[in-house]
């Protein structure tokens, strides 16, 4: 696909606010090296890492909105503001396309004194605040996801925040923590491969890849917590170079390519256009706004 005389006449450089190797990055980097084949100028992912997310948000924000500098937005997006943790917005944005929706799990080492989530209640119920469990950093999705489940399970839990996903999933492998509340398709190669267990799912249904593990509802907990990504620009794009977009992802995201990877690596794929996204994206605010507060974050 080729634009006008006047876009893309430079590259285009995405965004991705978290370290190479997590889940936004690796969704983001196949998204974007599919679309890239269909440009005439080159489609290159930056990792801008930094506190949870709001280093590269904020690089992304402030870029000059010409549409040479995209990126992939997060929950984290509906987040930061409800929480006091940075002044970003969705109106700091316009959305281009959703592709991806994915749920939080609750994943362990092999070698953990509890193998179900009833024993690891248990065990954090006999011994207040000894589990440590890595997140995306305080205010983070997944670290939503945690006091979420543990205000729901009425346990003490120890929160450690790592720069994303990915690195909190690590840390776990590595016996630096003893669980993660990180993405299902974070922790996936590790569960499947590796020394994790996936203990429960935060979703109303089982997870395609993992259906012998139970969701939170299933075993009592009436708590469901996920995250998604999409493409946005910063607020002042152009329409035309919005719509351009858009239709470039929406190919890549339709390519056998595409649907193939997110399904072996485990990632949901949903499509929302820029209008539907678009409403999806304040309805998510207003949801952490109003969960924040129950929360009492």
């Amino acid at each position: 696909m080729t634009g006008d005389d006047e876009y893309p006449s430079e590259d285009i450089e995405v965004i991705v606010a978290f370290p190479a190797g997590g889940g936004t990055d690796r969704v983001g980097r196949q998204i974007v090296d599919v679309a890239d084949e269909e440009l005439d100028a080159s489609m290159y992912v930056t990792n801008v890492t930094g506190g949870g997310g709001v280093t590269g948000f904020t690089e992304w924000k402030n870029s000059e909105p010409d549409g040479y500098t995209i990126g992939i937005a997060t929950i984290g997006l509906s987040i930061f503001k409800p929480l006091g943790i940075a002044d970003i917005t969705p109106d700091d944005f316009k959305p281009v396309m959703q592709f991806n929706s994915d749920p939080a799990g609750i994943a362990v080492h092999e070698d953990a004194p509890y193998g179900t989530l009833e024993e690891f209640v248990e065990y954090a119920a006999n011994n207040p605040g000894e589990i440590q469990v890595s997140t995306d950093g305080e205010g983070g999705i997944w670290h939503l996801a945690g006091v979420g489940f543990e205000l729901e399970a009425d346990i003490e839990l120890d929160y450690v925040g790592y720069d994303g996903g990915g690195p909190a999933t690590t840390a776990v492998v590595n016996g630096e923590m003893d669980a993660t509340t990180s993405s299902v398709p974070e922790v996936a190669p590790q569960v499947e491969d590796g020394p994790l267990e996936l203990l429960a799912v935060m979703e109303s249904e089982r997870h395609d890849n993992f259906p012998d593990v139970p969701t939170l509802q299933e075993e009592g907990y009436d708590f469901t917590l996920g995250a998604w990504r999409g493409i946005a620009v910063p607020a002042e794009t152009p329409d035309d170079r919005i719509e351009f977009l858009h239709d470039v992802f929406y190919e890549a995201f339709q390519t056998d390519q595409f649907q193939s990877f997110m399904s072996e690596q485990g990632f949901g794929t949903i499509y929302r256009d820029t209008e539907e996204f678009g409403e999806f994206w304040e309805q998510d605010y207003q949801r952490f706004q109003d969960l924040t507060d129950e929360l009492g974050m």
